[in-house]
């Protein structure tokens, strides 16, 4: 199963080194990592996405918070919580295909960041589904280059799960 951490720690040098080599010695892949400044001056968040079995997360994750400069690891797997990326994809366009490609970048809320005359650079944010599904929509084109942050995430404030708001908007709806 793959599992979201966010990991709170002081903005040190070394101190990505020795979170991506706890992992490696103990033979995790880290799948997804972005680092960035958190809301206290001093302090770094990484959000990072790896694979196991709920013993093993909550193993590394007791690993983790004894590293001498990790102040807080959160789970965020089981909770809710918001989650998005970034994507950039370079995808082949010609004129002849150009209207066609811009529909699709319109449907999923994405925007043209470069224009060539033979491709188009497409900047989307979201969860990782609508990347993914922007991605396998625009294949038939041809993609070129394809660039992505690694997933952010924070718990809901609010506390309600994503499925749960699904599951209400849907249940809202007018039966046909």
């Amino acid at each position: 199963m793959k599992h979201t951490l966010s990991v709170l720690v002081e903005d040190e040098s070394g101190v990505l080194s020795r979170i991506s080599g706890l992992f490696a010695r103990r033979g995790f892949n880290i799948e997804s990592l972005a680092v960035g400044p958190a809301e206290r001056s001093g302090v770094s968040r990484l959000t990072m996405v790896v694979e196991g079995d709920e013993r093993t997360l909550a193993q590394m994750s007791k690993q983790l918070d004894k590293l001498i400069n990790v102040l807080e690891v959160t789970d965020l797997t089981r909770i809710p919580a918001v989650e998005r990326e970034l994507m950039l994809l370079k995808v082949s366009a010609p004129e002849s295909q150009r209207a066609a490609i811009l529909d699709l970048v319109q449907v999923f809320r994405a925007k043209v960041v470069d224009v060539a005359s033979d491709a188009l650079t497409i900047e989307i944010v979201g969860d990782p589904g609508k990347l993914v599904a922007l991605e396998n929509v625009l294949e038939p084109y041809g993609i070129l280059e394809i660039a992505r942050t690694g997933r952010i995430s924070l718990e809901r404030a609010s506390g309600v799960s994503t499925p749960y708001l699904k599951v209400t908007s849907l249940d809202k709806r007018v039966p046909a």
